[in-house]
């Protein structure tokens, strides 16, 4: 289900943006990899922009998690001098959520489940992410 929201974040115009370009990207993700159950493109503020994930999963609520994910990881990673933070990867026992940066204004979030294939998931995001930036890009 793919779920399309605005933000007050400034990327670029909301109504500017191609949807369909952005739905494709992250919906071609998921079908690329194995395991990967769900996907949530977001403003760095947590405000998502547009999911595609199933109808249990709030995109509003994993969109805030991740903003405040990457943030804190953001933060450790120019404290401790290990650069410019590119991406975050939560372990659970059930399954995964990797949380991209895409420039300091947008994320994007992957869920997945215990087959996620986290070699072909970093294999296969690091050209969607450019992608998306791009199209973000005002």
């Amino acid at each position: 289900m793919l779920v399309l929201s605005g933000s007050a974040f400034p990327i670029q115009e909301w109504s500017e943006l191609d949807y369909d370009a952005l739905g494709a990207e992250i919906k071609k993700l998921r079908e690329n990899v194995t395991g990967v159950t769900d996907t949530v493109l977001a403003a760095s503020d947590g405000i998502p922009i547009l999911a595609d994930v199933a109808k249990d999963v709030d995109p509003a609520h994993i969109s805030a998690l991740a903003a405040s994910d990457l943030a804190i990881a953001r933060q450790a990673a120019e404290v401790i001098g290990l650069g410019v933070l590119n991406q975050t990867v939560v372990f659970g026992s059930e399954g995964y959520m990797a949380v991209y940066a895409i420039g300091r204004l947008s994320l994007l979030v992957v869920l997945g489940d215990k087959g996620l294939n986290l070699g072909r998931l970093l294999h296969e995001s690091q050209p969607v992410i450019e992608r998306v930036g791009a199209i973000l890009a005002p």
